[in-house]
């Protein structure tokens, strides 16, 4: 804690520490999960800036002179069967590969964290009602449903995002349902709901709250299966129609040239495990920043 000296002479008075500088300080103490955020910082940048790195024409300009060229100081990792730059294609395609992952996650965390309220604070025949649909949707698994959502449907960005949002928001609605069993109960929102708070403010001002730090951690981890599990969809054929690019396309398509040109498959694996990687290392740390029984 931080110390300051009180007005009067002699006596001190001690502030206490915000509770963000305080996570970041527990947070920064676990070295996996800085390589984490150093590297997701550093994959965020080149994904954002690569308009200003290579133009997107270089990931769909088709060059078949220069077809299955290896990595060169002209093509950095190298072009595929049609002559495009493979490291324009997956700096490109990783924008739309996270774009979804991240704006799958937040639907799933909002519809999720909503239904899991509802039913925890209200219970009986809502709870019930919730949580008997709940059981239909994971009954199916998630990969599995998500397939069969997009096929019906058909391939695109839209029709990717409910999928994934209908595959994931299930893992919200138990874990907030559990946080507000227990919250509900306590003596602060007993003196909310005494003082003429309606049911609403209770639950947006005092119950979820107190409930992000675990859905934090949730939502950081989710990110990273999301990722893997819309590249899977795209390696199926399930995900951006072509050409654009995308990591799981890019797999797909590099399946004819393993032997010929391995590195059209290993610079998108590559890419999509240290993407994984770093964020799973963040969801790590956070967990045990926002861990109360970890504090120091």
């Amino acid at each position: 804690m931080d110390q300051a000296t009180a007005s009067e002479p002699g006596i001190l008075a001690f502030r206490k520490q915000s509770q963000a500088k305080e996570v970041w300080r527990r947070f920064r103490k676990s070295k996996g999960a800085l390589v984490g955020l150093i590297m997701f910082s550093l994959i965020a940048i080149l994904l954002l800036g690569a308009d200003f790195i290579t133009p997107y024409q270089q990931a769909t300009h088709q060059d078949l002179i220069n077809k299955l060229h290896g990595p060169s100081w002209s093509h950095l990792l190298g072009t595929d069967a049609f002559g495009r730059d493979l490291f324009a294609r997956i700096i490109h395609g990783g924008r739309t590969s996270l774009m979804v992952a991240l704006l799958a996650t937040i639907s799933s965390c909002v519809l999720g964290s909503a239904l899991g309220a509802v039913a925890g604070y209200f219970g009986g025949r809502t709870d019930s009602l919730i949580m008997r649909s709940l059981d239909i949707f994971m009954s199916i698994p998630d990969i599995l449903f998500t397939m069969a959502v997009v096929f019906a449907l058909g391939a695109g960005f839209v029709n990717l995002l409910f999928a994934l949002t209908l595959a994931y928001f299930t893992n919200y609605v138990r874990l907030v349902r559990s946080q507000v069993l227990n919250l509900a109960e306590l003596e602060y929102v007993e003196a909310a709901r005494a003082g003429g708070a309606g049911s609403t403010r209770i639950i947006l001002s005092h119950i979820l709250p107190n409930a992000m730090g675990v859905i934090i951690i949730n939502t950081t981890l989710n990110v990273a299966k999301i990722i893997l599990y819309e590249s899977t969809l795209s390696f199926l054929g399930l995900g951006m129609p072509p050409p654009a690019p995308e990591w799981g396309l890019l797999l797909s398509d590099a399946r004819e040239y393993m032997r010929e040109a391995p590195y059209l498959m290993f610079f998108p694996a590559l890419a999509i495990v240290l993407c994984a990687c770093s964020v799973n290392l963040i969801g790590d740390g956070l967990r045990d920043a926002l861990d109360p029984h970890l504090k120091s």
